[in-house]
């Protein structure tokens, strides 16, 4: 599109294509294109942080044609306008975000930065296609320490999921063996009732066929056998050392005397 002025006044605008004017007195001064143009503003600032950061943004930007008068008379350098807003837009937003929140909030820049431009920049005839965030650059000392921070707090995750991982298998383990141990004690004292029922089986029963036996002559007999089969073991034990203890006539009384007293002084400590 062509600006046309007559004795340097304003005439109009010019359409694309072939048009004819009285020159010298008409003269076209200016033209202004009606595509879509594209600008690059890289803006540096820091976060609240106190990280340095650039910030690369692509506004695409357009004539509005019904307001190319504004766009050629009000405005001499639309990419300086349009940078210059840019710049105090990413200046002012920045500052208030720390590094992790900038990068996530980089659409809601691109927003704002449009918004503001649309406002601004539709009294100079222009209208704003699109505004792009396209890069936060940081030095690479800054993203080498945010790779390790980053690093230390997945390890420092796995970590803790390992030492749960591990407090469940041991607790597992602690229920097992406490199952394990309530069935093991089960068992044995259903062993040692059946021993009982026997021993009081096999006293009856010898005293019924016996005349004068008493149920404690019956007793010390089967100490007695129980303690050679006890010498008998140890003496067959192939793997068995050296074994010192007292052996007499008299060893299976001194053995039952001793059995009977730990019983009574356990009872009565239990009663007391």
């Amino acid at each position: 599109m062509g600006i046309q002025e007559r004795f340097g006044n304003f005439v109009g605008i010019l359409p694309p294509g072939l048009n004819c004017i009285m020159w010298p007195i008409d003269n076209v001064v200016g033209r202004v294109s009606a595509r879509v143009q594209q600008l690059v503003c890289d803006c540096g600032t820091k976060t609240k942080d106190n990280v340095f950061v650039s910030v690369q943004v692509i506004v695409q930007y357009q004539v509005i044609v019904t307001q190319a008068y504004d766009a050629y008379y009000k405005l001499t350098d639309p990419n300086l306008q349009i940078r210059s807003y840019v710049e105090d837009i990413v200046r002012s937003t920045v500052p208030r975000m720390e590094l992790d929140s900038a990068f996530e909030a980089k659409e809601e820049l691109a927003h704002a930065i449009r918004d503001s431009l649309q406002q601004t920049m539709g009294t100079y005839g222009y209208t704003i296609i699109q505004s792009l965030v396209v890069d936060i650059r940081v030095d690479e000392k800054v993203k080498t320490a945010m790779n390790e921070i980053n690093a230390a707090k997945r390890l420092r995750e796995a970590a803790a999921e390992k030492a749960e991982a591990d407090k469940i298998v041991q607790v597992k383990a602690a229920e097992a063996s406490a199952e394990s141990k309530y069935l093991s004690g089960m068992g044995i004292a259903r062993e040692r009732k059946a021993i009982v029922d026997g021993l009081r089986g096999s006293v009856e029963e010898f005293s019924e066929v016996v005349d004068g036996a008493t149920p404690k002559d019956v007793m010390d007999l089967i100490l007695l056998t129980q303690y050679f089969d006890m010498l008998k073991d140890v003496g067959s034990n192939p793997s068995a050392t050296t074994l010192f203890m007292n052996h007499g006539p008299s060893a299976v009384t001194e053995l039952k005397e001793q059995l009977k007293e730990g019983i009574m002084t356990k009872a009565t400590t239990a009663s007391s």
